[in-house]
């Protein structure tokens, strides 16, 4: 397993009741049937709003989660880079 989703699953095996699952095969976490982190392309996806939303966009390198890759990106779910795991 590779140092960045071992990152993935560590940080959200300690969110209270988060559960392990797939999203679009690829792992997920989700709290009362709903995801809120998954893993892709080696960095961790958020589902997020407001404020915090706002902030993951500006991290350098940071994008609208687009797993189809046909310009329809998920709009509150934000792809940070792993050199972010940090912070």
């Amino acid at each position: 397993m590779a140092k960045e989703e071992l990152l993935f699953i560590l940080v959200s095996e300690k969110i209270q009741s988060a559960e392990y699952s797939q999203m679009f095969g690829k792992p997920r976490f989700k709290i009362n049937r709903k995801a809120f982190v998954c893993f892709y392309m080696n960095e961790m996806v958020f589902k997020l709003t407001g404020e915090f939303h706002e902030e993951a966009m500006s991290l350098d390198g940071s994008q609208l989660f687009d797993p189809s890759k046909k310009n329809r990106p998920m709009k509150e779910w934000v792809q940070i880079p792993y050199h972010y795991s940090d912070l």
